[in-house]
């Protein structure tokens, strides 16, 4: 496994890591025995890299993720975030970024996780309601504490990185990233170079679209949430389906995946980025690995960034209300 470096750490990051969100909510049913299987795999093949949050099935993935590392925990870069509030039931209660918040979600995450210390510990999203110099000032005291080691942020705004890059250092921003997500590219990915922050492109395959898996809405489990998702919906479904056709036809044409080109492009972009693609199964997992070694030709770039330019993909990436919550 090729790796990259967390921030100015000097820790080694897999250059894929593994997104573990859909081990336990969004995506429909999953299998708890099945998802462990494939966390286990994904260290066996250098893949250190894990990431989940305390609302990725209300604290339930956490739990899992622990349960797996639980006996090889030195081989993993631990990630997870805070901010974002559940209810018992799941629903959503709002974000918080409030001082006392931050101590009592990671008191409750390294419980969860069965651990001593969190790797890299997110806000997962910014609370409008107080300043970042008050978030991050805590979570700081978190990595004085040893609780935590390094600090990221989520969806944040390039201003507020640079407010936050002053009251401790930002290991990765993490912010979604793919042939069909570009907006990173205005400042963000500029800035986290200057900066010396690692950009961990989540969402790396569109939510799966980029793929090819998705024929049709009704490969979608009844409760996945991607149903709700505005790129998933009406005339923008058949619309993606058709720039995914076309990104099938590239990777086709140097026998690889559509997953695997998606992948290799995004790692072409800059040294400083690490998807960090999610998946239920050992077959997907290996797919994606192996997108480390393609090496894409300039031509070959430019062909995708023809097939697949900024602003092609048809539709918001969230609801309105989700919308709301990023870039702040």
């Amino acid at each position: 496994m090729k790796t990259r470096k967390l921030g100015t750490s000097g820790i080694d990051l897999s250059a894929i890591g593994l997104g573990c969100m859909g081990m336990s909510d969004f995506y429909g049913p999953a299998d708890e025995q099945r998802s462990i299987a494939v966390l286990h795999r994904a260290l066996a093949e250098g893949v250190n890299f894990l990431d989940t949050a305390d609302m990725y099935g209300t604290g339930r993935n956490e739990e899992l993720v622990g349960r797996a590392i639980r006996d090889r925990r030195d081989a993993v870069v631990l990630a997870t975030k805070f901010a974002i509030r559940r209810g018992p039931n799941g629903e959503f209660l709002g974000v918080s970024g409030k001082p006392e918040y931050v101590k009592q979600a990671c008191d409750a995450s390294l419980k969860r996780l069965g651990v001593d210390v969190i790797d890299l510990y997110y806000q997962h999203r910014v609370d409008p309601e107080v300043p970042i110099e008050d978030t991050v000032g805590a979570m700081a005291d978190l990595v004085k504490a040893g609780k935590v080691r390094h600090l990221g942020l989520s969806e944040a705004a390039p201003a507020t990185i640079r407010r936050a890059s002053k009251v401790h250092p930002i290991a990765a921003l993490q912010t979604e990233y793919s042939l069909w997500s570009r907006d990173p590219e205005d400042e963000l990915l500029g800035l986290c170079a200057e900066l010396g922050i690692t950009f961990v492109a989540y969402s790396p395959l569109g939510r799966g679209f980029l793929t090819g898996q998705i024929k049709s809405i009704d490969d979608l489990a009844a409760d996945d949430y991607r149903r709700h998702s505005p790129r998933f919906q009406g005339e923008n479904f058949q619309r993606n389906l058709d720039l995914v056709r076309q990104v099938e036809q590239l990777a086709a044409a140097r026998n690889v995946t559509a997953a695997q080109l998606a992948l290799a492009w995004l790692l072409a972009r800059a040294p400083h980025i690490v998807p960090i693609p999610g998946t239920r199964s050992e077959a997907r997992l290996a797919e994606n690995i192996a997108a480390v070694d393609l090496v894409l030709t300039a031509e070959e770039l430019q062909a995708i960034d023809a097939v697949a330019p900024r602003g092609a993909a048809a539709g918001e990436r969230y609801p309105e209300a989700s919308m709301r919550q990023i870039n702040g």
